[in-house]
């Protein structure tokens, strides 16, 4: 089995919970599955109904933070989270994955605590590797939808190059419409 992505597993949970902000338990297992959560974790009682709310309410706290665009305050609330869950890192290997870092208490921490130490950590990585925020929220009207943007390039402002196009679109006729 290969490593894993922690970046892209808080993306999809935070933006699958800012989708449906009661996602079931079952929709929440499906995801941490498909990001390499071993199968007897994700089933009763390791992950009840209990944990999959935590679970929601940190997915939501995370993406408060995934929506800040400033690097300074994104590391200040980073690093809040950190002391918030006690982080320490630990490197560990199991289920078949590589060496990699954990930043929880260990087995005892509860969904919502891993999901924000781990997120933290995901978001701290990258904001050392890039030395700038390369995550958002969509600005366009109606979307919202956040969006990792670790590419080469320029930053990222919009999730797809089909909101960018319509906001620039919409702001073309804008003008066109205040110059007759």
């Amino acid at each position: 089995m290969n490593g894993f992505d922690p970046a892209l597993r808080l993306f999809d949970i935070a933006e699958a919970v800012r989708q449906d902000p009661e996602l079931p338990r079952a929709g929440l297992a499906a995801l941490l599955a498909r990001h390499g959560e071993a199968s007897q974790d994700l089933r009763e009682p390791a992950f009840s109904e209990a944990g999959a709310a935590e679970l929601r309410a940190a997915a939501r706290r995370m993406g408060a933070l995934i929506a800040e665009p400033d690097a300074d305050r994104a590391a200040e609330a980073v690093n809040a989270l950190f002391a918030e869950c006690g982080a320490r890192p630990r490197l560990t290997r199991h289920d078949g994955h590589p060496w990699h870092l954990h930043v929880d208490r260990g087995p005892e921490a509860g969904w919502g605590e891993w999901f924000l130490a781990s997120g933290a950590l995901a978001l701290a990585e990258l904001l050392t590797a890039h030395g700038r925020v390369v995550w958002g929220a969509c600005p366009a009207a109606g979307c919202g939808r956040y969006f990792l943007g670790a590419g080469p390039g320029s930053p990222r402002r919009y999730c797809s190059t089909a909101c960018a196009t319509r906001v620039r679109v919409a702001a073309h006729r804008s003008r066109r419409r205040a110059g007759q």
